[in-house]
């Protein structure tokens, strides 16, 4: 299955060009585009200071430096690992809050176990090309377009989706978006025309965690690979389910950056989940923000038009949130 996998990859990226390899199959040496984010460079700790701690709820390993700053947190279960780097802070036109974190969030080649790859988190410390955050940010109201090296297009401020009889239609995948064809299991995915340069919710997860960062990708849920609809990341998704509940969680501290945050926002369609978005972190406010496609400001926003990017407070993400996936 991986394979085919990395077929489509590959086929993708001989359709985009040269740099388009670098960015759907090796992410880590992608180049990087202006993704609303400044910081300075800090040096990666030392491995022979690192403490290896423990936790529950969900199991998890944190990593401590000699100072006793979590420098990482690996959860089990899941590829995505919580690095502590140089502060950023994330912006965007639509809202007046910013996000400033010193969380990056990069992915392991397989689930963790519990077990911490030294290499590995050495690697990924010191590594400052684009990671899951920052990408998410080179599509959100206002992001510079950026091309690969035959002028196909590579990151833009992304519509939701095409505009039919007076509405935003959602169904643009990561492959929409590109205007490539993508193969799974044997089944190929064409791109719609009208949906080039669009994202929905999903498309939007899929793009930033499976086209940029290479966590493999599915149509149908299958517990392993990245599915296509918001609903079935939710309930067969890969990685942790570190939230799960029927109404609005009382407390959502456990989240941590990069973790999908998914909503019951459309009361009427007979789901549980209809929307999903990326977890950003503590705005300036003090409020939990987060990152997601909508029809209201048509494509990615951290913003607050159509309704506030948070999880706290009265508004509607904050009280349509159901789940929460750590990949």
């Amino acid at each position: 299955m991986l394979s085919a996998i990395m077929r489509s990859r590959r086929a993708a990226a001989a359709a985009l060009g040269p740099l388009a390899l670098c960015v759907l199959l090796a992410p880590s040496q992608a180049l990087a585009a202006k993704d609303g984010t400044k910081g300075a460079v800090s040096r990666p700790t030392a491995a022979s200071s690192w403490t290896f701690t423990r936790a529950t709820a969900p199991a998890r390993t944190l990593v401590e430096d000699g100072t006793g700053t979590t420098v990482a947190t690996f959860t089990d279960g899941s590829r995505s690992v919580v690095l502590t780097g140089p502060v950023r802070t994330f912006a965007e036109s639509t809202t007046s809050a910013t996000v400033r974190t010193a969380s990056w969030v990069r992915l392991l080649p397989s689930p963790s176990t519990g077990q911490v790859d030294q290499s590995w988190l050495a690697s990924a410390l010191a590594d400052r090309s684009p990671d899951v955050l920052a990408t998410a940010m080179q599509y959100v109201t206002g992001a510079s377009t950026t091309h690969a090296a035959d002028r196909s297009l590579l990151s833009s401020d992304a519509s939701y989706g095409p505009l039919v009889d007076g509405s935003r239609q959602e169904g643009s995948d990561w492959n929409d978006y590109l205007q490539v064809r993508a193969s799974y299991d044997g089944a190929t995915d064409s791109p719609e025309p009208l949906q080039a340069g669009s994202l929905d919710c999903s498309g939007f997860v899929r793009m930033v965690f499976g086209a940029r960062s290479g966590y493999p990708m599915v149509l149908a849920p299958d517990g392993v690979r990245l599915p296509r609809r918001a609903v079935q990341m939710h309930t067969g998704g890969p990685g942790t389910l570190v939230v799960d509940a029927a109404t609005r969680p009382t407390s959502v501290s456990a989240l941590l950056a990069g973790d999908l945050v998914l909503f019951d926002a459309s009361t009427d369609d007979g789901t549980l989940v209809d929307h999903v978005g990326i977890y950003l972190g503590t705005d300036s406010a003090g409020s939990p923000r987060f990152v997601s496609s909508r029809k209201t400001v048509d494509g990615p926003t951290m913003g607050d038009v159509g309704g506030r990017s948070t999880l706290s407070g009265t508004g509607l993400y904050a009280t349509s949130l159901r789940a929460v996936r750590r990949l």
